[in-house]
């Protein structure tokens, strides 16, 4: 039981990252009556245009992130975002705070090198050979023995961000300075996994809540440079795979504890299905489910934070996401193309309202249904095909 927001009463929700994934946690969370808070290192992020009230702050600064949850005092403090100060999380729990999921799981998994340890070594999940470096003659070592081609990652960074593909010696030196850039911190760390020839990948969304592990139907995606592109659910799976998946989805989201959901990634290849990473948030290629299932991604999470039941997840239709993303930086800016994109049968345009664009950056989602996923994908295709970012001079 709580009262309206603003009252004594409310029960308040403060977000950790304000991105388009948390604009859309915070609309669920305000559908049931929370009162919310969004946080994020500038000023008319997409959480802070729909929240009751927002901060802005360099998300890697303790004290301050401390500072604004000593003032606001909220029921739940929800990260968004990698790029946290997962250390002061750690203290702020233990002295009684709610973090979400547990501050344990923010702190592994924004980490690639404790979440890969803690799934191959510990828990024996089955991933990609890797190992760590923290110098550019470590790297070339490490490449070298896992054999060309590899992945490096910096060990944090979100959205593909420092990620490339390792393709001979001679590219070491430029994969090392682009995974620096890249990082989300300063440092000078990175993990080299070997090349996986995989059929597809996935992300499975997995949410605890006090109805027990539920799971969401497998969503295919494609991504560009470590980030994704387009997604579909449901992906075509083998009912062994599907009990794979959902293992090893349990599997690490049971370690990791706590109310809330989990975006787990896999990669699907001929000899089973392998562990990648796993966020404890809603994630970007599950953006699918605001056209496809009953429950939105962020409709469960906010549910399950709530310690309210989950009885059953439905999809309701296929379904297919693109996105629009930006190729130059610009603060003034237009995004075009709406009514083309609206005409499309069964498609519809999220934007999510960001301030500025930047190189990459994400601007918009187009999602379609359809009978098929194919046509979906299509569909969603074309949609976004027809927006257009267009600077304003």
């Amino acid at each position: 039981m709580y009262g309206a927001p603003y009252s004594k009463q409310a029960k308040k929700m403060l977000l950790l990252g304000s991105g388009e994934l948390g604009k859309e946690v915070i609309i669920e969370a305000q559908r049931l009556g929370i009162e919310t808070i969004a946080v994020d290192r500038y000023e008319h992020a997409p959480a802070m245009q729909v929240a009751h009230r927002y901060h802005v702050t360099n998300m890697q600064d303790g004290a301050s992130i401390r500072a604004i949850i000593e003032q606001e005092k909220p029921d739940y403090i929800v990260p968004e975002i990698e790029a946290i100060a997962t250390d002061m999380l750690v203290e702020l729990e233990a002295e009684g705070y709610h973090v979400v999921p547990t501050a344990r799981a923010a702190k592994l998994t924004m980490d690639r090198e404790g979440i890969r340890r803690l799934a191959a070594e510990e828990l024996k999940l089955p991933t990609a050979p890797y190992r760590f470096a923290d110098t550019v003659e470590e790297l070339r070592a490490a490449a070298v023995a896992l054999g060309f081609p590899c992945v490096i990652k910096p060990i944090m960074s979100s959205s593909g961000k420092g990620q490339s593909i390792c393709r001979s010696e001679a590219d070491v030196d430029a994969c090392w300075t682009y995974a620096m850039e890249g990082g989300r911190t300063q440092k000078g760390r990175v993990i080299v996994e070997g090349f996986i020839e995989f059929e597809s990948e996935i992300t499975l969304l997995t949410v605890r809540s006090s109805s027990g592990t539920s799971f969401c139907n497998p969503i295919g995606h494609v991504q560009r440079d470590g980030d994704y592109i387009e997604s579909w659910q449901p992906h075509a799976m083998s009912e062994a795979q599907i009990e794979e998946a959902q293992h090893i989805a349990r599997t690490i989201t049971d370690e990791l504890g706590g109310y809330g959901i989990y975006g787990v990634e896999l990669f699907l290849t001929k000899d089973g299905v392998l562990f990648s990473e796993v966020s404890p948030r809603p994630h970007d290629t599950g953006m699918v489910t605001m056209a496809s299932q009953d429950w939105s991604q962020f409709a469960l999470h906010v549910r399950a934070i709530l310690g309210l039941p989950i009885p059953t997840i439905r999809q309701l239709t296929p379904a297919a996401t693109h996105t629009l993303k930006a190729v130059n930086e610009l603060q003034h800016f237009q995004i075009g193309g709406l009514e083309e994109a609206m005409s499309i049968p069964n498609t519809t345009v999220r934007v999510f309202g960001k301030p500025e664009t930047k190189q990459g950056r994400r601007m918009a989602v187009a999602l379609s249904t359809a009978d098929a996923v194919e046509e979906a994908r299509s569909l969603a295709s074309r949609a976004a095909g027809s927006l257009t970012i267009q600077e304003v001079k």
